[in-house]
């Protein structure tokens, strides 16, 4: 593969990863517009975001069976073509329930981009690369915070909130366009796989019952959930409570953005010196010190409009190198069942940030507590999980390696 082909699949890969993102942060801005517009709360507004992230949530288990047996171009045609109908129902919606109904529909079809991109990845490089090449990925992917929310504001001033709708289902045509000409196949459809729901449920459990998969897929689902409550309540916070504009909002958000960006590249140089496992470890231990101190200094109102940003920011710094490397260790130990592995790990994702969405929503009271809160139980449930889980892994390790050694080796 040369320089030229690397760069290209990397991108590509991106931004299939970037589209839900985009569809996450992009309208953000829009909130108060797009209740007014719709003579409702923003706290229903919220709920087409809790919508959204339960579609990705169930969804995700849907096309990793597909993608195992199938391929993983046709079913990336199919869920993209979804994504671009539902984004124009988004546009033409003149109800609440129905945009909360076309977010859910979005969801469903744009989710088969991140399944597809992690099993490519496992499909395309070496596993030795594979952490590397997530870090890349988790690049392309942060530059979107920056920039979404930034185009969501302006274009939301400019031509109104539907037309951030109209942009989304532009990008996914381009990003078709792409994949047809220029991305690999990947790994060949597997007619042997059965999609008859007890041998999916069966490659399911054999992905589960890795202690591997199931430690780091839980520790990142849980880890990488905190920026989404700080997703779903930010808008609130920042526009309501602390009265920035759109336009303000935006360079907000893009400027917490660089918190995730940054150390993404970090993690490539931490790699040639540090494990993985000793990277995650070290990030959860110190997003739930600054947690702590977050959620105290906000309760105690130490923090104003710029120190909770300034708090906000070293705690979203954690984010670039726990999502890598926790998908790196999740993904390592399967290759026929990539896609479902994917599936599942990237369910427990947007299954516990739908949650999280929800549970700040829930929790809102006109301050920034619920918010900060959430993110800070986030970073220290999933630091309690790592440390069980690495022992079961260790143990499961040991007993294997002990029903291997020779009868007369044991003896010696």
């Amino acid at each position: 593969m040369t320089r030229r082909q690397h760069f290209i699949i990397i991108l590509i890969l991106g931004t299939l990863s970037t589209i839900s993102p985009f569809s996450i942060d992009m309208y953000l801005p829009g909130f108060p517009a797009i209740a007014q517009s719709l003579h409702t709360t923003i706290a229903q507004v919220q709920l087409s975001l809790t919508a959204y992230l339960i579609g990705i949530s169930v969804g995700q288990l849907l096309y990793g069976p597909l993608l195992d047996r199938y391929g993983r171009k046709l079913p990336l045609y199919a869920g993209l073509v979804i994504y671009l109908l539902a984004s124009i129902g988004c546009a033409t919606t003149t109800s609440i329930e129905t945009l909360i109904l076309m977010r859910l529909l979005q969801a469903l079809g744009g989710c088969v981009g991140l399944v597809a991109a992690q099993a490519l990845v496992r499909d395309i490089f070496p596993v030795n690369e594979i952490a590397q090449v997530f870090s890349l990925l988790t690049l392309v992917v942060a530059v979107s915070p920056m920039i979404a929310p930034t185009i969501g504001g302006y274009a939301t001033v400019a031509f109104g909130w539907h037309s951030i709708f109209l942009i989304l289902a532009g990008i996914t045509a381009l990003i078709l366009v792409s994949i047809y000409f220029l991305l690999p196949d990947g790994k060949a459809p597997d007619p042997s796989l059965s999609l008859r729901p007890k041998a999916v449920l069966g490659s399911f459990w054999m992905v589960l019952k890795q202690p591997q998969f199931l430690t780091y897929a839980l520790v990142g689902g849980i880890a990488t959930s905190a920026p989404f409550a700080y997703i779903s309540g930010s808008p609130d916070v920042f526009m309501n409570i602390y009265k920035v504009s759109e336009q303000e909002y935006g360079w907000i958000f893009a400027f917490l953005a660089i918190a995730i960006i940054a150390p993404t590249q970090l993690n490539r140089i931490l790699l040639k010196r540090f494990t993985s496992e000793q990277i995650i470890q070290t990030v959860l231990i110190y997003q739930s010190l600054v947690g702590v101190l977050l959620v105290g200094g906000t309760w105690a109102g130490w923090y104003g409009q710029y120190g909770l940003i300034g708090m906000l920011f070293l705690f979203l710094a954690g984010q670039g190198l726990t999502g890598p490397n926790a998908s790196a260790l999740s993904l390592a130990p399967f290759v026929r069942h990539a896609g479902s592995a994917a599936a599942l790990m990237g369910s427990f994702r947007m299954g516990f940030g739908a949650l999280v969405s929800a549970t700040v929503s829930l929790l809102h009271n006109n301050t920034a507590v619920p918010m900060v809160g959430v993110m800070t139980f986030c970073a220290v449930s999933a630091l309690l999980i790592l440390l069980i889980g690495q022992r079961a892994i260790q143990y499961r390790s040991t007993r294997e390696t002990d029903l291997e050694t020779p009868l007369s080796e044991a003896i010696l």
